[in-house]
């Protein structure tokens, strides 16, 4: 499929690993591409909506203490509007936040400007990040560039989107039941959830939490191993952060696997539902990668407890972060969110040890089959975008679905196992939207899952955003 026009600055056409490259050499400065970037921004943001809070001003001040020997050098991103940003209004995509102005900035965003990024804006989530569609009553829906009348995905989508028009080169996610993987697979970006504690911890009040992580967005497997690069470090306020690796991670990046070794299982052991459409593009990427010496292997995945154990360790997570709001936040706050928090309260003790036991069977389980093989492949979700104003689909295949997160079960098992999940452009649906394929890689082995995509990424050589927004 033939790559959709870009008609923005020619800065934001470039992967970040070359925008970095040039700062580095002294041949573009923080300025050029802070301008860039804004430009950019502004000819998009009416189509899309995807950063609809600017800090450019905080940007601009922030570049005198930027050195081009640093790893990002100067290089502006997206922030996603559920971490703070010192001085910047930051929503949490809820109406009882929308003028909160946070003092100081979360850990994981002092990181990454030690690390020499510029942050030019706060993306757009879904209130408080529950849901795969990016709406709120502070800021509106975000909508997908590709197809102005479908939705974006979620909670990242507006940093998806942010990096699928080329208003940033990188854009930071956030992860708990597919929420960076989903809008990558929407958006044809690449998004990687990596191990807990890799990128940043929990929150101050959930600090152990290690199904909800942050990770990287960008446009290409490259791209996004940097940007895990600059988000590493030991940081001693979390009980859960891991030492920074001694060989970075865009290395892996740069030593594709030359026989990837793949596990396939395109309905998850019958966890999730597939449209045909989705199963037969997933299908045929495989088979590309067969045909280019890859070993594609279909394996049957032991997933009977897996949907039980993901909902009851997600009620446990919205009990303890959102069932002590303030009563001025908590009144505001969507019927889905405090269903979520009450399914918290009513869960029994036994739930709770059942969940801990079999997401160790689960563990146990996926690990084995990872000792055979590079990744594991599945889809990242088993339909594609949908109409904007829909907010969650209720049937794949006529078969009924659930609640708001029903469809999203893909996101499922690297969230309970806490491994490291990437989505990857996959391909393309008959109506022009993307779709993305999920890879989930050994217990903290990034490395192999970043080295693992990168071989894909150059068998599958799909068109490369960043895009101008299609009006269907």
């Amino acid at each position: 499929m033939a790559r959709p026009g870009y008609t923005g600055p020619d800065l934001c056409a470039l992967e970040a690993h070359e925008v970095v490259g040039l700062l580095h050499r002294g041949e573009v400065s923080p300025g050029e591409l802070l301008d860039a970037s804004l430009a950019r921004i502004k000819q998009v943001e009416p189509a899309v909506n995807a950063m609809p809070t600017l800090c450019g001003v905080r940007a601009q001040a922030a570049i005198a203490h930027v050195s081009n020997r640093s790893m990002l050098a100067g290089l502006p991103i997206g922030i996603k509007d559920l971490m703070a940003v010192g001085g910047v209004r930051t929503t949490y995509g809820t109406f009882g936040l929308r003028d909160n102005i946070p003092a100081r900035s979360e850990p994981l965003v002092e990181l990454l400007e030690s690390n020499g990024a510029l942050v030019v804006g706060k993306t757009n989530t879904p209130e408080l990040g529950a849901g795969a569609n990016t709406f709120n009553e502070v800021f509106g829906p975000t909508r997908n560039p590709w197809n102005l009348s479908r939705n974006a995905g979620g909670s990242s989508g507006g940093a998806a989107v942010s990096l699928a028009t080329g208003e940033v080169w990188l854009s930071h996610g956030s992860d708990y039941g597919g929420s960076l993987r989903v809008p990558a697979a929407y958006n044809s970006i690449v998004g990687l959830r990596p191990s807990p504690g890799r990128a940043g911890g929990g929150g101050v009040l959930t600090a152990w939490n290690t199904e909800g992580v942050q990770g990287p967005m960008a446009r290409s497997v490259t791209d996004c191993a940097l940007f895990l690069d600059a988000m590493c470090g030991f940081d001693p306020r979390s009980p859960i952060s891991l030492e920074k690796p001694e060989i970075p991670f865009i290395r892996a990046a740069g030593s594709p696997v030359e026989r990837p070794r793949i596990a396939f299982s395109p309905d998850m052991g019958g966890h999730g539902k597939v449209t045909p459409g989705v199963a037969a593009l997933l299908a045929g990427a495989l088979q590309q990668v067969e045909r280019a010496g890859g070993v594609v292997e279909e394996v049957p995945l032991q997933t009977a407890h897996l949907n039980a154990t993901f909902r009851t360790l997600r009620a446990l997570g919205f009990l303890a972060q959102y069932s002590r709001m303030p009563d001025k936040v908590r009144r505001h706050l969507k019927p889905t969110i405090l269903q979520n928090v009450a399914e918290g309260r009513a869960l029994s003790v036994e739930q709770i040890a059942d969940a801990q036991i079999n997401r160790s069977v689960l563990f146990n389980h996926i690990s084995g089959i990872l000792d055979r093989f590079d990744v594991i492949a599945t889809p990242v979700v088993g339909l594609p975008t949908g109409p904007l104003e829909i907010e969650y689909p209720t049937e794949i295949n006529g078969e009924p679905l659930g609640d708001y997160i029903d469809w999203l079960r893909f996101s499922n098992l690297a969230t309970v196992t806490g491994l490291p999940a990437m989505s990857l452009p996959a391909g393309f649906m008959p109506d022009g939207t993307p779709m993305g394929i999920q890879l989930i890689g050994p217990n903290r082995g990034e490395a192999r899952l970043i080295a693992t995509a990168r071989a894909l990424e150059l068998i599958l050589d799909l068109p490369r955003t960043p895009i101008d927004p299609v009006t269907p």
